[in-house]
């Protein structure tokens, strides 16, 4: 068994005071280390950009194709660690964690939902492409679409109906009817409190 002072003869017989690495250049040598890690993060995050602006040159027809007026879509890409390229307010396409599969995501009140996932960039561009088709033929329904009652009967779209009475005059008359019956009241009130009874 080795005493006290024997491990503290030994600790400074093995190191010798020049052998130290000086401040200096172990900082030099972090940051040396800590820029090629960046480095590498950097051309990670580079590389999951242009695959996401791959898919985006694929999807060029498609964008170009979606009318004018038909403002349901984004079509941007997202900067940032993890980049995306965003359909709508509910959809984008990323990347998995290999940084080499493609996907297409729909956000929902019941979590997220995985809508393709491929490392073919044709599977998921075509998969994007009927996704928008099927929505702009839904919001062409819904707008053109024809009004039908839960009872069965299929109904016209709903009419104003103009009986020549505006609702100004109408809500006019309720004013004063009120203003009268509340005149009224407060007139019984200090009638009757003034003749004590």
């Amino acid at each position: 068994m080795m005493g006290i002072t024997a491990m503290a003869d030994a600790s400074q017989t093995a190191k010798p005071a020049s052998s130290v690495i000086p401040l200096d250049d172990a900082i030099r040598e972090a940051r040396s280390f800590a820029a090629d890690r960046a480095d590498v993060v950097v051309d990670l995050r580079d590389a999951a950009r242009a695959r996401i602006e791959l898919l985006a040159e694929e999807l060029g027809p498609t964008v170009r194709a979606v009318p004018a007026d038909d403002d349901q879509f984004d079509f941007a890409i997202s900067s940032g660690q993890n980049p995306r390229l965003f359909i709508d307010a509910t959809t984008h396409v990323a990347l998995g964690r290999d940084r080499m599969t493609y996907r297409f995501v729909r956000d929902t009140r019941l979590g997220r939902v995985v809508m393709e996932e491929s490392r073919d960039l044709k599977t998921v561009a075509d998969k994007v492409t009927r996704y928008v088709a099927e929505r702009i033929v839904e919001k062409r329904r819904a707008v053109d679409g024809e009004v039908t009652s839960l009872r069965g009967e299929a109904a016209s779209p709903a009419k104003p109906q103009d009986d020549g009475v505006s609702d100004f005059v109408l809500g006019l008359v309720w004013f004063l009817i009120g203003a009268v019956a509340g005149a009224g009241g407060l007139y019984l009130a200090v009638s009757g409190a003034l003749t004590g009874g």
